[in-house]
């Protein structure tokens, strides 16, 4: 699946934009429905759904935490490539920087999982990134995660979450999106600055 995630196509509309305002609200799902992560890793059972290796430990890691209030998330589906950068590949600091200096926000951990839950119809062969905080794995390394349907069924995995990961420019991002003003050149510096090495 890891060889999926660089070879999918980008999709026709890869227009560059230029503020939040330019993406419309791809989906809204709610968070803050289960009591604890526990719960939650038993509702993605329950469902059907699959859950990787990398994915699972970081559920199970006690820095993934879920919201006590339930709470209306939007949610925009973007590329890297529609955030500007115009290589093959781009650093995942450098994504997340872009996007926060055009207004969106990092999803809390309890999207990931939440979404795979609330989104049922996703189509063979798409994979979506968390735009997320790094998660780090008992062992240290740190983990993001990805809503994917690899066409052997809906799943949610793990994948290089360290600031200086490669991403091709087509892959999908899942971000938040911000009723906030969009963050200054230097917020936006320190944010690239704070991710982990």
């Amino acid at each position: 699946m890891q060889n999926q995630l660089k070879t999918r196509a980008a999709p026709a509309s890869e227009q560059p934009i230029r503020s939040a305002r330019d993406v419309a609200t791809w989906k809204t799902i709610a968070i803050g429905t289960f009591a604890n992560s526990l719960t939650l890793r038993n509702e993605l059972a329950n469902r059907g759904c699959s859950v990787g290796g990398q994915a699972a430990e970081i559920l199970a890691r006690p820095t993934f935490t879920v919201s006590s209030q339930k709470t209306n998330v939007e949610l925009v589906h973007l590329s890297p490539a529609q955030l500007g950068f115009t290589f093959d590949t781009v650093t995942l600091a450098n994504v997340y920087a872009r996007a926060q200096q055009l207004g969106f926000r990092l999803a809390a951990a309890e999207v990931g999982p939440q979404l795979r839950i609330q989104y049922f119809d996703q189509p063979v062969g798409e994979f979506l990134i968390i735009g997320m905080e790094p998660i780090k794995t008992w062992s240290g390394v740190p983990i993001i995660l990805n809503v994917a349907n690899g066409g052997a069924g809906l799943i949610l995995i793990g994948q290089d979450g360290r600031a200086e990961a490669d991403i091709p420019v087509t892959s999908r991002f899942i971000f938040v999106r911000s009723h906030q003003p969009a963050a200054s050149s230097e917020v936006v510096g320190s944010v690239a600055a704070f991710l982990p090495p």
